[in-house]
């Protein structure tokens, strides 16, 4: 078994945010458990804390430079995921608010 470098071991936000895709990707299967209902709500965070690890250990990589570029593109990726959800969320909340506003004739300002 390889030995995992100490820059390879940080948080992977693709890991996080597509962890089947991220996992089949990678050639890491531990992230399909992704699947389980409520088990996964923890999963999750463990993916994203040790799926650098578990790629690193899995994959064909020459080198730790090449390992971390192509996890760097999956962060970029997870990062916007998260960005575009709170965003998606807002918007969410803030129509239900207005729909809730309008459909409620008893409120006066």
């Amino acid at each position: 078994m390889k030995e995992v470098p100490y820059e390879v071991k940080h948080w992977n936000w693709g890991a996080f945010m597509f962890n089947i895709t991220w996992g089949l990707g990678n050639k890491t299967y531990l992230p399909l458990l992704t699947l389980i209902p409520i088990f996964n709500i923890v999963w999750i965070f463990v993916v994203g804390a040790k799926g650098n690890e578990w790629a690193w250990k899995n994959g064909d990589y020459e080198d730790v430079k090449t390992f971390l570029k192509v996890q760097e593109t999956w962060n970029r990726a997870g990062i916007w995921q998260i960005i575009l959800a709170v965003i998606g969320v807002l918007i969410y909340i803030v129509a239900l608010a207005l729909m809730v506003a309008a459909f409620n004739p008893s409120q006066t300002y």
